[in-house]
Formats: C-alpha cells, sequence, structure tokens
C-alpha cells in the first residue's frame, strides 16, 4: 500500500509539472506573439501615419508610394501571425493543400516532398489541424537545427490506421538529449491527443531523423471543447 502511495504521488507531482510546463509555453507563446505585433504590425503602423501626416508636402507620389509598400508588408506579416496562431483555411481547403502552401512558403529555404498515397480520405479538423501543426514543428526545427537540405512527408490511409511518415536528412539527435524540448513536447502531445502512437528513427541512411506516427482509423482523437 505504501508503495502504491507513493507512486499515485509520483504520478500526481508529474500531472502538476506537465500543466505547469503547459502553462509556461502558452504564456511564452503568447509574449512571442504579442512582440510580433507590437515590434512589426505596430512599428510599421506608426510608420504609416506620419507619412499620412505629410501628404500635402512635396513628393506625394513618392509617399504614396512608400505607403503601398508598408502596406503590402503590413499584410503579408499579419497574414503570417495569423498562420502562427491558427491555420484559418486548412477547414476549407483541406490538410493535403494546406501542407503543399507551407511546402511553397519554405521552398526557398529547404526541398521538401509530400507524397500523399491514392485513397487518403479527409479527416475530422481536429485531426487535420493537429497532424499540419506536427508537420510544421517538425520542419521549422529541421530548418533550424539540423543542416538539413531535404524533407519527406509521406501519409497513406491503411484500412485501420493513417500512417504519416517525416523525415530529413540533417544531422539528426538523440532523442534522450531533446526529449525534454518544446518543439519535442509540442509534437508528442498532439500526437497523443489523436490517440495516436509514434516512433523517433534513424534513417534509412543513417543520417537525420525520422518521426513515424500512426492514428487509428477509428475514435482518431477523444472528445475536444476546442480544435487546437
Amino acid at each position: 500500500m505504501k508503495e502504491k502511495n507513493v507512486q499515485h504521488e509520483a504520478e500526481v507531482l508529474h500531472q502538476k509539472k506537465l500543466v505547469l510546463e503547459n502553462i509556461k509555453a502558452q504564456e511564452e507563446e503568447r509574449k512571442r506573439i504579442a512582440v510580433m505585433i507590437h515590434d512589426d504590425i505596430g512599428n510599421r503602423l506608426n510608420i504609416l501615419s506620419l507619412w499620412l501626416n505629410n501628404l500635402d508636402t512635396q513628393g506625394d507620389e513618392l509617399i504614396k508610394k512608400n505607403i503601398y509598400g508598408q502596406m503590402s508588408s503590413l499584410i503579408d506579416a499579419a497574414r503570417s501571425i495569423s498562420h502562427s496562431l491558427y491555420p484559418v483555411n486548412l477547414e476549407s481547403v483541406g490538410l493535403v493543400l494546406y501542407v503543399e502552401e507551407l511546402i511553397a512558403n519554405l521552398s526557398h529555404k529547404i526541398n521538401i516532398s509530400l507524397q500523399v498515397m491514392p485513397g487518403y480520405e479527409k479527416k475530422d479538423l481536429f485531426a487535420e489541424v493537429q497532424l499540419y501543426r506536427i508537420i510544421q514543428e517538425f520542419t521549422t526545427n529541421v530548418i533550424k537545427h539540423s543542416e538539413a537540405t531535404d524533407l519527406w512527408i509521406y501519409i497513406k490511409d491503411d484500412p485501420e490506421n493513417t500512417a504519416v511518415i517525416i523525415s530529413d536528412n540533417g544531422q539528426g539527435f538523440k532523442y534522450e538529449e531533446v526529449k525534454k524540448g518544446m518543439g519535442i513536447k509540442n509534437i508528442e502531445s498532439r500526437i497523443k491527443s489523436m490517440n495516436a502512437t509514434h516512433k523517433w528513427k534513424k534513417t534509412i541512411s543513417n543520417k537525420g531523423s525520422r518521426l513515424i506516427i500512426k492514428i487509428p482509423k477509428y475514435h482518431e482523437f477523444p472528445n475536444q471543447t476546442s480544435t487546437d
């Protein structure tokens, strides 16, 4: 009985730590977004305001050109921030097209190949959002840390599971050394939210990393009160 109590206390403590880490992660994300909005969009709006106040001076055409240029950049920045918060168009266009858009946006940084096998069926919005976030997180980590030149995404529906394999040709990593990092935690928490299983493996060429995910065909995810 004493041993069971110790185990229970350890589990409760572990769960509390997970909750605390999750709250901290959310606060850090909110802080990052606030800084992005303040430093980027806020400063550009201030510049636009100053220019608009000077439209009655000489050089109006040049000022207007600068304003239009800044407005275009501002729209792009707002779109980028919006995407970082939530994939707003995923529900209408679906996971595959949204991942293809991500690939196009990152084409100047890394070569990404997407292979979706015939027979793939659109998933529930919650599952597709989680899969997109996993692919986005994996890709971001690879670009930041692995020095990879190529990344591959493979998606296939089986009778009982949906298999998703993401791999790269970068430096790879030792799971035990990086498992506490927020990138890995974010990926694994999203996998768990879909009641899925996963493995981290070396690639066939022993370079880079490989993530294998299997999502149950039925009961893909527990009841959720939100979509992200």
